[in-house]
């Protein structure tokens, strides 16, 4: 087919008189490097990683917001070989991170090891909601710089996930279930059901006064703790669960934010999906370096994505459908007003 050099994307604009606003405007079409593909998008999932970069203009002028999409190959690096122009695929970009590069656009690019192809057993809406929050929580669990579980001598183990229905907390339920784990989980009383059928042994609400005590007693023995939520008390809080307060903690907040003052001895460490790639990154002031093993270890998942959403082993977020990028203010509006609950909002282009 052929490709027009500018498309539509939402561009984020401000200066330090204004606060960031998104802009539609036409960009450059970006070129796909020999590992990378051309991607025509046509859907895409809003993560509350794209109102923060937003609302704090992080990227500054002139980039381009979201993670999560989905879309057709039209164009394929030179040492591409899992794909073909016309499959359809499901990736990750750090939106923003560089100039003219995110997912509220008519096109971006694909790592071909850190996307999947999708068949019609799953819709492009349900695929759009899986590569971030699944690659948050498979890097959280198996990375050698965030909790290093050991598939194999840890099988048996238990995970407490706090801010289990959460969308990367449903994630890490189920694949540390998938791997012989017992979890238990936190959320609101409203979606314990739900938590439980992705896999939860026990789940207690996170606002209980009793909720470490009780915690305590289902698993006196825990060792690991996955804090999706990375708020000021939620990894002080889910610390004192571990056994004699000595144990692993990493949460989701860059630069292991709001942890100082979980229990002495506690382990902390963070996640960043980034890592993902093999590249260097920086955000603000914090800097990581290019990771081989958290790269390698990425594209073993998402070598497995597929079997497992065609087997119906690892389930998706629940979509909520909104049209068109015009739409995405509206969309960003619903997180800010705290109105996202167990569902993702994707938007079809």
């Amino acid at each position: 087919m052929a490709i027009d050099s500018k498309m539509t994307a939402l561009v984020t604009r401000g200066s330090a008189e204004q606060s960031p606003r998104l802009s539609k405007e036409e960009i450059d079409i970006p070129v796909p490097a020999d590992h990378q593909i051309l991607v025509k998008i046509s859907h895409v999932a809003q993560n509350p990683t794209d109102v923060q970069s937003l609302d704090g203009n992080a990227f500054e002028d002139g980039a381009v917001l979201g993670c999560d999409f989905v879309g057709e190959c039209v164009e394929l690096g030179s040492s591409v070989r899992r794909y073909k122009k016309g499959d359809i695929l499901a990736g990750l970009i750090w939106g923003g991170e560089i100039k003219g590069l995110g997912a509220y656009s008519q096109y971006t690019l694909a790592d071909e090891k850190i996307s999947f192809p999708i068949t019609s057993v799953i819709s492009p809406e349900y695929a759009s909601t899986v590569p971030l929050a699944a690659a948050t929580a498979w890097l959280a669990l198996y990375s050698k710089g965030s909790l290093a579980i050991d598939r194999g001598q840890d099988k048996g183990s238990s995970l407490l996930v706090w801010g289990g229905s959460s969308s990367v907390g449903l994630y890490a339920i189920q694949i540390a279930s998938m791997y012989g784990m017992e979890v238990i989980t936190t959320c609101s009383p409203k979606h314990a059901d739900l938590v439980r059928s992705y896999g939860a042994r026990h789940v207690f609400d996170y606002k209980d006064e009793d909720v470490v005590g009780k915690i305590k007693e289902v698993t006196p023995e825990l060792r690991f703790v996955f804090d999706t939520i990375g708020n000021t008390t939620s990894s002080p809080t889910a610390s004192q669960a571990l056994k004699d307060g000595v144990g692993n903690v990493c949460t989701v907040r860059p630069g292991k934010a709001n942890t100082e003052n979980v229990t002495p001895g506690t382990r902390v460490t963070d996640v960043l999906v980034w890592t993902s790639f093999l590249k260097d990154h920086a955000y603000g002031t914090f800097k990581w370096p290019a990771s081989k093993e958290d790269h390698e270890l990425s594209s073993e998942l998402f070598e497995k994505l597929p079997a497992w959403l065609e087997k119906g082993t690892l389930k998706p977020s629940h979509p909520k459908s909104y049209q068109s990028l015009e739409s995405v203010p509206k969309g960003f509006q619903e997180y800010r007003d705290g109105k996202i609950s167990a569902y993702k909002i994707v938007y079809t282009l």
